[in-house]
């Protein structure tokens, strides 16, 4: 049974469906995985009671297969509503919220048979790209957990390197999908804006940042989950068309031609050893016949950050500003959360303005690099993982950083405008900590780039080597 949890969702399910083994039986080999792996790093939080999902694992054995997740036990990130399951949003405020309905995704996912045994763990409502929290605690790296998991996805990362799980869900504002993935060696996609929509509540139209996705240890994992989460719903501006991306995944990429932009021209200070390895992982491409260009940065860095900095905070005044309302619940907000609010509640008409005018203009620069390029490549962070009690990086390179996000400056040309990007695994430092490539494709071409993540993957297989303890 331990050989079958180390292989991929698609192999666990294809011995399901041939009865080679029972939802039963891979359940309690589940549950017995995480019992003995999840006190190390903290990844899975509210595991909900074993013999009521032993239960649900043995009608799932006596049920006619609803598709192909059918059986498979899967956690999902605690920032989505799981019925009968707590949605904590690793905030105290949300501490006891039970949840009363599966939000869409999550629908989708359990209409393919998915079994849901509890939460994977994210910072206090998604911010920051580390993973600790005051009513979960923080979750610790795969490969060494004194260091930072990244995040917000960063329980799904671990549970996902420490073979807890086959798949995992998460969610990408900046970068969420994409680090935790890279410092974990396993594969983070944030898809093209709408292709998975998310609840059609509240305002629709005016914060399009955010996204949910896959994560998974290979790219044909990835896919099949992208084509259960993704599809359009009449109520969702902007949605995509639905898409087979399994189907398509396997293609000739030999003659594809991608960009590498390094650190922005300079605007992007790395700690040493970074780009060291993203650049000797590209070498990976040449073995595939893709060509890779390293190109001058395409768009002044400072207009894509003021415009990050104003339109994100914009969304998150909206998101939490009913918290910050009541003054016993902005007392349990973290600092972070306050500074985001308070930023976007300051913002001018004229800011919001020149914000989306200056996402505009990058969105229009890009879509020219596309009819050159197939995909832009860029590291899936400036720093390696940092240790796990510290709350954020406050410099890089002797460059003092000016925001607690600011180390993770890296992923918002694609996150600005919406563009699909997956984390692939790029080796390994000197420490021994992974790091990964964003593969940045262009809106709409997430096929595109899952073909390419396949190559890669087939090319070397660096999710082979496994953490320690895992």
């Amino acid at each position: 049974m331990d050989e079958l949890l180390d292989q991929g969702a698609l192999a666990q399910s294809a011995a399901l469906e041939a009865r080679q083994v029972s939802a039963e039986e891979l359940m309690a080999a589940t549950l017995d995985r995480i019992e003995a792996r999840n006190p190390r790093v903290n990844a899975i939080v509210n595991l909900r009671d074993r013999e009521a999902l032993l239960s649900e694992a043995r009608a799932a054995d006596a049920a006619p297969r609803s598709g192909w997740m059918h059986g498979l036990p899967m956690a999902v990130k605690d920032l989505a509503n799981v019925a009968g399951i707590r949605t904590t949003m690793g905030s105290p405020i949300m501490a006891t919220q039970m949840a009363r309905h599966d939000d869409l995704m999550v629908a989708r996912m359990r209409a393919a048979g998915a079994l849901f045994i509890g939460k994977t763990n994210t910072p206090e409502f998604g911010l920051g790209s580390h993973t600790f929290n005051p009513v979960h605690g923080a979750t610790g790296n795969a490969y060494d957990p004194t260091r930072s998991a990244g995040g917000s996805s960063g329980g799904a990362a671990v549970a996902l390197a420490c073979g807890m799980v086959s798949l995992a869900d998460g969610s990408d504002m900046m970068g969420s999908l994409r680090n935790p993935a890279g410092w974990n060696n396993v594969y983070g996609m944030r898809p093209s804006w709408g292709r998975v929509p998310d609840e059609a509540e509240g305002e629709t139209f005016l914060h399009p940042l955010s996204t949910n996705g896959p994560m998974a240890r290979n790219p044909r994992d990835l896919a099949a989950l992208l084509d259960v989460q993704s599809g359009p719903v009449p109520e969702r501006p902007f949605t995509l068309p639905k898409e087979s991306f399994f189907a398509g995944i396997v293609a000739e990429v030999k003659g594809r031609r991608v960009a590498w932009l390094g650190d922005w021209s300079g605007a992007y200070p790395m700690e040493d050893g970074v780009l060291a390895t993203c650049e000797a992982a590209l070498g990976l491409f040449d073995t595939l016949g893709v060509t890779v260009e390293a190109v001058q940065a395409p768009f002044d860095a400072g207009a894509l950050w003021q415009s990050w900095l104003d339109l994100r905070a914009f969304a998150n005044a909206d998101r939490l500003g009913t918290l910050y309302a009541n003054p016993e619940w902005r007392r349990q907000l973290k600092g972070t959360a306050i500074w985001e609010i308070e930023t976007g509640q300051k913002l001018t008409l004229e800011a919001v303005k020149a914000a989306s005018l200056s996402r505009s203009k990058w969105y229009t620069k890009a879509a020219e690099l596309f009819r050159t390029y197939d995909a832009l490549i860029l590291p899936t962070a400036q720093v390696w993982p940092f240790p796990v009690a510290q709350e954020y990086p406050t410099e890089i390179a002797g460059r003092s950083l000016d925001t607690y996000h600011r180390w993770m400056e890296v992923v918002i040309p694609a996150s600005l405008i919406g563009l699909p990007a997956i984390a692939v695994p790029a080796g390994f430092g000197a420490q021994g900590l992974p790091m990964g490539l964003q593969l940045i494709g262009r809106h709409g071409g997430d096929l595109g780039l899952l073909q390419l993540a396949e190559a890669w993957h087939q090319a070397a297989d660096w999710v082979g080597k496994r953490p320690e303890g895992c």
